[in-house]
């Protein structure tokens, strides 16, 4: 018996792009102390008044099955939160409450992609877009961003695309490059979107990550908020990872069919962690300023290191908690430079090469430990660079 093309074809007969993250986790595992620079995942557990409500509210009987589409005061709270930064009117029947923001985007993808169906996505992306497109039987296509462009993708090599497909994910702050898109490619994706009746779906789950700059949601631009489906999550911005909840923002008809999905998939999220959540929303935006700041902090520390070497080069991040690190100058991909990184010095770091094609010969780096641990990883990790450089050399002239 073979399992079914859809699940057994989400990698595209290709690799997940994690193995190197598997092999610093296997070496922890052996006992092997490792520096992990590799996954969005904060050095703080989630805060202990958050843990409490949680605990509180489960003895106090919310173990039961909750509201398929969310409680609604936390619909409410989001709903509300959403209106006040994006300044587009949000109501209780435009949220979703979903297991985390994988999986809101796999519903996002199921509401609005029929079988064989393009859906584009920009290039670099998170590693589990291309699976999570063919997970829902569609077709997916990477349009290139350039790193001589800061990854800002290109409205016209958007345009090329659209005329064959459904819909476009973009992805602000951006995870991996760091990057977060302006106004002007904003627009210009809107127009792209608007010109060919393009669906876009917004995964904006670091939008309280900015260092410089604003974020923009493409929703609030004209004629946008109709045809886009935001994917929000309290991952990021509360350091609620293994909580799983989080959301899509959708026109009123997609929330009610996702809500149909849903029913017939996870039939919810407890309510114990909703309530969870609703509390740490509650906490305002100075709490999601705290859970932000080692990351700027992290940032600042690594514009003091890099800019005192020339070899290891930096794609300016103006938000999320990573940065993207070219090594091309070593000779090596990002895959061998990241290998032989963790091999000799067990510092291990994300290939650019997991992300797509466009981020060869680059690294990510997550700011995801201590500040003296990753002041020490960094320098380290340049260090090598310098030294990968300079033995180039020698064997060049030998």
């Amino acid at each position: 018996m073979q399992a079914s093309q859809r699940i057994s074809t989400m990698l595209g007969g290709g690799s997940d792009g994690w193995e190197v993250f598997a092999r610093a986790r296997q070496m922890i595992a052996e006992g092997t102390p490792v520096t992990e620079l590799t996954i969005g995942e904060h050095d703080i557990r989630t805060a202990a008044p958050i843990l409490q409500e949680m605990h509180r509210t489960a003895l106090g009987g919310h173990t039961g099955y909750a509201s398929i589409s969310g409680i609604p005061a936390l619909r409410d709270a989001i709903a509300e939160r959403v209106s006040a930064r994006t300044g587009v009117p949000t109501r209780r029947e435009n949220v979703i409450i979903t297991s985390g923001g994988q999986s809101a985007l796999f519903a996002a993808h199921t509401a609005v992609l029929d079988p064989g169906d393009t859906a584009l996505y920009i290039d670099p992306y998170y590693a589990t877009y291309p699976g999570t497109v063919r997970g829902v039987s569609a077709r997916p296509q990477a349009i290139k961003a350039h790193a001589s462009e800061a990854f800002q993708p290109r409205s016209a090599d958007i345009a090329a695309h659209a005329a064959e497909a459904k819909s476009l994910m973009i992805n602000s702050p951006n995870n991996p490059t760091g990057v977060v898109y302006n106004r002007d490619t904003l627009n210009g994706i809107a127009q792209v979107c608007r010109t060919h009746d393009l669906w876009l779906i917004s995964d904006e789950v670091y939008d309280t990550q900015i260092w410089e700059g604003m974020h923009i949601s493409p929703r609030s631009l004209d004629g946008m908020a109709e045809r886009t489906l935001v994917i929000g999550s309290m991952s990021k911005s509360h350091a609620m990872t293994g909580s799983r909840i989080g959301w899509v923002i959708a026109p009123e008809h997609i929330v009610t069919h996702l809500i149909n999905l849903a029913t017939h998939t996870t039939y919810g999220v407890p309510g114990f962690i909703q309530d969870a959540a609703l509390f740490a929303l509650r906490q305002g935006e100075a709490f999601e300023t705290e859970i932000a700041e080692p990351f700027r902090r992290r940032r600042a520390l690594a514009y003091e290191i890099l800019k005192a070497q020339s070899v290891v080069g930096m794609i300016p991040n103006a938000g999320a908690m990573y940065m993207m690190l070219d090594i091309r100058a070593t000779g090596l991909s990002g895959e061998a430079f990241a290998y032989a990184l963790l091999d000799a010095h067990r510092i291990a770091v994300m290939p650019g090469e997991s992300f797509g094609a466009a981020a060869a010969g680059h690294i990510r780096v997550a700011m995801t430990v201590d500040d003296a641990a990753f002041t020490t990883a960094l320098n380290t990790l340049c260090n090598f660079a310098q030294k990968l450089v300079t033995n180039r050399a020698a064997a060049a002239t030998s």
